[in-house]
């Protein structure tokens, strides 16, 4: 807490004779570091409070400018220490402004309150006509926001969930706007209505009405030229650059945003990525990417996804207007040029191309490719379990995750293979065993979801589902042996028991977070009944999900031991996990020789083509070896892919060592 004192009249004096004005100078209080001689034309009204001008800043190019006011008119404001406001062309009213702040050539920086700083506004997400509008504060995670846009069923809830927000809303309510330490507000326009955090760089934007810039020292916020922001919540980490415009949207934790893309009723959660092209009423969950001018994003839902360029979607069938939505599962993505009509839902991990007007529902068909052919629907199950693409991208988004503040908003699960998206593949199965029975297993292809299966892909997607099943299976088994390593029968058992009575049943994909629904049931139970009481509790409850995942996998996994494979895991012998293990190891195998085989395509000669300008075939080859590497076997990620399958190998051994050992 600084000690002020009004000032002498030898600093009045010496403040008159530098130009400054005040209606009141008794209203106009300082700290003993404060020294006049740093204040020049400058215009005071109101309370207004000064620190010490200590400092001097180095600008980029050699230049130097001593802290202090030049040129600013400032009407209560608090101002701290070593901090350099100069060219205000208008006026800063109603401030709290921290140490070290450099503002300099803006036009206005006013509250005009009481306000919320965007906490509490709704985006109407999915559905522009309304209906499932997410309120949106500092600390939304994605999971909130899933439950508050989906679970409309739940209306007690929802009421309960946005009366929180409100409450927290109405804590952060103030007629005084703050600006935190150390920011740099620089050659910008307009800015009323919003809290800004310490260590943000705020360049050359022309708008910022009533929003909260939620930057700190560990994950600062950038937000650059030409920016046009109006009702926002922009959290730690984010970048929002180059003549971007948004209106009513939450910008989560490290996202990006630039070269003049436009959002509007949208959310964008942990790492998103936005470039050049348009979303609209979008609930863009964590890892969503677009890149490309010519793409717009509408009334859906994604996460772990990446649009291709062209890529669009449609909302309304000029009937009754904006009002339908469709949802994209994880992972899934869009080819250049694809078209959905919505409503439709595609499954995790799958791949749309062409146009789409069907309104496909492919939730039980995960990893598939949607192609259009002479507007039908051809789908192929479980293919992109064949595809290289699906594990670099599997691999890339744990090490593309910026966030750098110790507190993360969003619970981000990126197993590729889960309970979530295992049990659909079950369910997969049983449809495709389904359709074959139904159409006999010689036809050429098969209708589903107004779409089509043809032969060889039902029975390849089985192949594939099959191979991916052994591969989890396997995969919770050995976790388990290796992390409690048993001596005997009695422990070997005893392990391979639950340790949590959570997990059995549906599993959820709330935006990143793989839960089982009954543990996501009860805490709605609890939000409905008032045991949790505040937004924090909800996302520890979500963080106790998050923690807990590996304990509810293996609960869910023993489940699906007895149901898939008729064994009681937990009274199973030893030959038969070391079966089980044998069976892992292969599925491994396989999977990763047809990732590798996959990955040879891009080494073919027609891969080759526009390499090696103007020459021969020989610096058509040597030309394209030195862009893309020396040889195939060279490549990173084929050796990844080899080096995968010699740890698995060494996996194997070891967990066959362990039940080896196991005694009576």
């Amino acid at each position: 807490m600084k000690n002020y004192r009004n000032l002498t009249s030898e600093e009045i004096q010496l403040l008159q004779s530098q130009a400054c004005f005040a209606g009141d100078w008794s209203k106009i209080y300082v700290t003993d570091a404060f020294d006049a001689r740093h204040v020049h034309s400058t215009r005071f009204s109101g309370v207004v409070k000064l620190g010490g001008f200590n400092r001097t800043f180095e600008l980029a190019g050699g230049m130097t400018k001593h802290s202090g006011l030049y040129h600013a008119t400032l009407h209560n404001v608090e101002i701290g220490d070593d901090c350099c406001i100069e060219n205000v062309k208008n006026y800063i009213a109603n401030y709290r402004i921290g140490d070290g702040c450099f503002i300099e050539n803006v036009d206005i920086i006013l509250t005009d309150g009481p306000t919320s700083f965007g906490n509490g506004v709704e985006a109407s997400v999915m559905n522009e006509t309304g209906g499932r509008e997410v309120m949106f504060y500092d600390r939304l995670s994605a999971q909130q926001a899933y439950v508050m846009a989906l679970y409309r069923h739940r209306g007690k809830a929802i009421e309960n969930l946005r009366k929180m927000i409100r409450e927290y809303a109405d804590s952060v309510t103030s007629d005084t706007g703050t600006i935190g330490d150390n920011v740099t507000i620089a050659d910008a326009g307009y800015i009323k209505n919003v809290r800004i955090g310490s260590y943000a760089k705020i360049e050359g934007y022309s708008r910022l009405k009533n929003g909260s810039i939620n930057s700190n020292s560990t994950a600062p916020v950038h937000i650059g030229v030409g920016v046009i922001g109006d009702d926002f919540v922009i959290c730690s980490g984010s970048s929002v650059d180059d003549s971007v415009t948004f209106s009513r949207c939450f910008i989560g934790q490290c996202v990006k945003l630039g070269h003049g893309y436009s959002a509007s009723d949208s959310l964008f959660f942990s790492n998103c990525q936005g470039e050049n092209g348009e979303a609209c009423a979008i609930f863009a969950g964590p890892f969503t990417v677009t890149h490309h001018k010519s793409t717009l994003l509408i009334a859906g839902m994604f996460s772990f996804m990446n649009a291709g360029s062209g890529s669009n979607q449609s909302n309304h069938m000029y009937k009754l207007g904006p009002i339908h939505q469709g949802i994209m599962e994880r992972g899934a993505k869009t080819a250049s040029d694809s078209y959905i009509l919505w409503p439709a839902r595609i499954g995790a991990f799958s791949l749309v191309m062409g146009r789409h007007t069907n309104h496909q529902d492919t939730s039980n068909l995960p990893f598939s490719y949607l192609i259009e052919d002479q507007n039908t629907t051809y789908i192929m199950p479980g293919i992109n379990l064949h595809s290289v693409g699906t594990i670099r991208d599997a691999q890339k988004w744990p090490r593309r995750d910026a966030r750098k503040d110790p507190e993360q908003l969003d619970c981000i699960n990126y197993n590729l293979l889960s309970p979530y998206t295992i049990r659909k593949m079950i369910r997969g199965c049983g449809i495709l065993r389904e359709l074959k029975a139904i159409s006999g297993p010689y036809s050429d292809a098969y209708a589903y979801q107004s779409g089509k299966i043809r032969r060889s892909s039902l029975e390849k997607g089985l192949d594939l589902y099959g191979l991916a099943i052994d591969k989890f299976m396997g995969n919770s088994l050995i976790s388990r042996l290796q992390r409690f390593e048993p001596k005997n029968l009695e422990e070997l058992h005893s392990i391979l028991r639950p340790t949590s009575p959570i997990g059995l049943g549906k599993w959820l994909d709330l935006s990143g977070l793989l839960a089982p629904k009954t543990e996501v049931s009860r805490l709605l139970d609890d939000v409905e009944s008032g045991a949790v009481k505040d937004v924090e509790m909800v996302n520890e409850r979500f963080r106790e999900m998050f923690d807990n995942y590996y304990d509810y996998e293996w609960t869910w996994a023993v489940e699906q031991f007895r149901d898939w494979y008729g064994v009681d895991i937990t009274e199973a012998s030893p030959e038969y996990l070391m079966s089980m293990v044998r069976r892992w190891r292969e599925s491994v195998v396989k999977l990763d020789e047809i990732l590798i085989e996959d990955a040879h395509k891009e080494f073919s000669l027609s891969m080759m083509t526009s390499f090696g300008a103007d020459g021969d075939a020989e610096s058509l080859k040597a030309d394209f070896e030195n862009v893309r590497g020396s040889s195939f076997e060279n490549n990173a990620f084929v050796r990844s892919l080899r080096e995968h399958i010699e740890k698995k190998t060494a996996l194997e051994k070891a967990a066959l060592q362990i039940l080896e050992n196991i005694t009576e």
